[in-house]
């Protein structure tokens, strides 16, 4: 399979090393990573709040952090989120592992290539999920989109048939929603997966790529649909056609077990404070999608769709670690869900 290659060259060249621990990470500093680091994780800083260390948030999955951290929730556990700086995709799992970031989020399969890998992280709690279908299609984790300027047959998933050889794909890294929605979406409409090239651009670069016709298909996440749609690109999928209804947008938080073993109660208040924060993000679309808009400085249509219970539902998982057992990057039975998920933290 032509993904497999490229799959697998990730797995061995930046998963592998991360769990040696020999990838540095290059994030800038930001909000004073520093007092993180002198104070520990069940240490409360002079202003008497627990720091968190994560990336600087500023991607698509960004609305849950910011809307948690402005509106106080985060607080209210005793927790303040220090942003570390930005960072490449292939690179957060290794900034947990190697402690300079505590806390991320990941798609299932993100996780289970680690884990096949070494690495010892662990999902607390659910983030996003795809809405159910009768909800606002704005609201699904993600659409893909051709330019009808270069592409002018092109009016559904199934049509890329029409196309020969390759077809290049935006995809923001590998192992993660974008390949793994749109392969099942390929096999639902009889496109064969060798078909689909990946090329790793971030969400905001798509849209630029395919208005220039860099690339024939662009997958993104809904901070950029309105984008798209402005541009006059065409919608010809969303991840609802991938057939997983929610557990097509399924991510988790995760830490280090380590992490999870020792500091047991910041994480429930971690877990605690961000379900509150994306409860509040699906009651209030508009005012979370402003606050998305203004934090990452980008057009905002709308807002991902987030969990609002604490169930951490380990059916969600299985179709994602059965598509990368089936594609051959982790062997049968290597990683299973109880792998992924600590099922403990929020009981």
């Amino acid at each position: 399979m032509a993904t497999r290659k490229t799959i697998k060259l990730v797995l061995t060249g930046i998963i592998g090393v991360a769990v040696a621990g020999a990838i540095a990470y290059g994030a800038h500093q930001g909000n004073n990573p520093a007092a993180a680091g002198q104070n520990g994780a069940n240490g409360a800083g002079n202003d008497g709040l627990i720091p968190i260390r994560t990336i600087s948030q500023t991607a698509c999955s960004s609305t849950p952090w910011v809307v948690t951290d402005q509106l106080g929730f985060f607080k209210e556990e005793g927790l303040k989120v220090v942003y570390t700086g930005d960072t490449q995709p292939n690179q957060i799992i290794p900034s947990i592992l190697n402690g300079n970031n505590d806390v991320s989020n990941a798609h299932p399969n993100t996780l289970a290539v680690a884990i096949a890998g070494g690495a010892k992280i662990k999902g607390v709690v659910k983030a996003g999920i795809d809405p159910l279908p009768d909800q606002d299609p704005k609201l699904r984790h993600m659409n893909w989109y051709v330019n009808p300027n270069v592409t002018s047959g092109i009016k559904s998933f199934a049509d890329l048939n029409k196309l020969d050889g390759k077809i290049k794909f935006s995809i923001i890294t590998n192992n993660q929603c974008s390949d793994f929605l749109a392969n099942n979406i390929a096999d639902h409409n009889g496109v064969a997966r060798n078909k689909l090239e990946w090329v790793t651009m971030p969400d905001v670069q798509a849209v630029q790529a395919l208005k220039q016709g860099l690339v024939t298909v662009s997958g993104v996440h809904p901070p950029f649909y309105k984008l798209m749609e402005d541009a006059g690109m065409v919608k010809i999928a969303d991840s609802l056609d991938a057939g997983f209804g929610q557990a097509g947008g399924v991510g988790y938080y995760y830490f280090t077990t380590d992490y999870i073993e020792k500091n047991p109660e910041t994480v429930r208040k971690f877990a605690r404070a961000i379900l509150k924060g994306q409860k509040w993000a699906n009651d209030h679309p508009e005012e979370a999608r402003k606050m998305t808009e203004d934090w990452i400085k980008v057009p905002v249509s709308a807002t991902h769709y987030y969990a609002g219970d604490a169930a951490i539902t380990p059916e969600m998982v299985k179709p994602w670690i059965e598509d990368l057992e089936n594609a051959g990057v982790i062997a049968k039975g290597k990683v299973k869900v109880d792998d992924l998920l600590d099922l403990t933290v929020l009981q």
